[in-house]
C-alpha cells in the first residue's frame, strides 16, 4: 500500500512509519524537519496546500498525525496546525483520490474533567474540553469525520497517554519534575488510568489503516493497553525506570485544581510560552479516573496490544540504563 504519514518526526508517527516500512508498504512521510527514515520525504507544513498536495499525490491512504501538541501558546497556533492543517490534508486527499484517511486524535477531545470508567469513544466536544490543544483536536476530529464518504473512508483513532523510550511529551516531563522535586501525588493517587505503550499505539494505527474502508469508517475509536493502573503506581514505575525519586508528597485535589486554574489564567494573560508548573487539565488528568472499554476498538481494528504495560516498563528501564540512546 502507498501510505502518507504526516508528523513522522514525533515518536508515535515515526514508530508507525517504521512499522509500515518494515512490512513492505511504500511510505511517504511529511513533516517540517527530516525524520531520517530512508523513505520518500516531503518537508513542509500541513497548512501549506502546495506541500501537502505533493505529499499526498498517488497515495492509497493517509495516516494524519501532524499536530501542535503542547499546553501553552496562543490558540491561533493550535488552530493553524490542528484545524487548518487537517482541513488542508483532507482537501488534498479528496483531490488526489485517496481512499482511506486515519485521523489520529486524542481522548481529551471528549474529556470535560469528569471521571471516565470503562467509557467508550464519546463524541468530540470542543465546547467543553480543556485547553487549546484538546479543543482544536476536537474540532479537527469532527472535521475529519464529516469528510467520511463512499469515496474517502475516514476513521479517527484516539491513542490514550502514549509513552515509551524517547517520549518527550509524557515520560520526559514526569521524570524532569520528579528529579526537581516538583511531582506530587494529587489526593491519594488511587484514580485508575490506562495508558498505551508506544509500539502498541503505533501498531493500532497500522491496523486502522488496514481496517479503514466500507466496513470500518465514520467513527472514533479509543486505543489503550486495556490495563488500568492507579496514578500513583504509574508515576512510581516511570520514575523508577528512569532512576528518579518517585513522588511522596500529597497535594489535596481541590487545591491542585484551583492552582491549575490560576496558573492557566496567569500564563494566558502574560502570554508566557514556558512550561507551567501545573494546569487545570493536568490536575484533572492526575486526579480523576479515565480508562476505556477496548472491546469495540479491538473488534473493529482486529488488533490487540503485543507489548503491554509490564514489558513496556522493562523496555523503558533498559533504555534509561543504556544512557537514553536515540530511539
Amino acid at each position: 500500500m502507498r501510505v502518507l504519514v504526516t508528523g513522522a518526526s514525533g515518536l508515535l508517527g515515526r514508530t508507525a512509519a517504521e512499522l509500515l516500512v518494515a512490512r513492505g508498504d511504500d511510505v511517504t512521510v511529511m513533516q517540517r524537519r527530516s525524520a531520517g527514515l530512508g523513505c520518500r520525504e516531503v518537508l513542509g507544513d500541513v497548512s501549506d496546500p502546495d506541500a501537502v498536495s505533493r505529499a499526498v499525490r498517488a497515495q492509497d491512504a493517509v495516516l494524519h498525525l501532524a499536530a501542535k501538541v503542547d499546553v501553552v501558546g496562543p490558540r491561533a497556533d493550535y488552530e493553524r496546525a490542528n484545524v487548518q492543517g487537517t482541513a488542508t490534508v483532507i482537501a488534498a486527499a479528496r483531490t488526489a483520490g485517496v481512499g482511506r484517511f486515519v485521523q489520529v486524535s486524542s481522548p481529551s477531545v471528549a474529556h470535560a474533567g469528569r471521571p471516565l470508567s470503562g467509557a467508550g469513544a464519546e463524541p468530540a466536544d470542543p465546547a467543553n474540553t480543556r485547553g487549546h490543544y484538546s479543543r482544536t483536536k476536537a474540532e479537527s476530529e469532527l472535521l475529519a469525520l464529516s469528510a467520511d464518504s463512499p469515496d474517502l473512508a475516514v476513521l479517527a483513532v484516539r491513542p490514550h497517554l502514549v509513552w515509551g523510550p524517547g517520549d518527550t511529551q509524557l515520560v520526559a516531563r514526569l521524570v524532569s519534575r520528579a528529579r526537581s522535586g516538583r511531582l506530587p501525588l494529587l489526593g491519594d493517587g488511587a484514580a485508575l488510568i490506562d495508558t498505551t505503550y508506544v509500539d502498541d499505539a503505533a501498531s493500532s494505527l497500522v491496523a486502522a489503516v488496514d481496517a479503514c474502508g466500507p466496513e470500518a469508517h465514520g467513527e472514533a475509536l479509543v486505543v489503550s493497553s486495556g490495563d488500568p493502573r492507579p496514578v500513583a503506581e504509574i508515576l512510581e514505575r516511570v520514575c523508577r525506570a528512569a532512576g528518579a525519586p518517585p513522588p511522596r508528597r500529597h497535594v489535596p485535589v481541590l487545591l491542585a485544581l484551583a492552582a491549575g486554574t490560576t496558573v492557566d489564567l496567569i500564563w494566558a494573560a502574560t502570554r508566557r510560552t514556558d512550561a507551567p508548573p501545573l494546569t487545570r487539565f493536568l490536575a484533572e488528568q492526575l486526579s480523576t479516573a479515565h480508562w476505556f472499554d477496548q472491546r469495540h476498538t479491538r473488534a473493529v481494528l482486529r488488533w490487540a496490544p503485543a507489548v503491554g504495560i509490564e514489558p513496556g516498563f522493562d523496555r523503558l528501564a533498559a533504555w534509561y540504563a543504556a544512557g537514553s540512546p536515540p530511539r
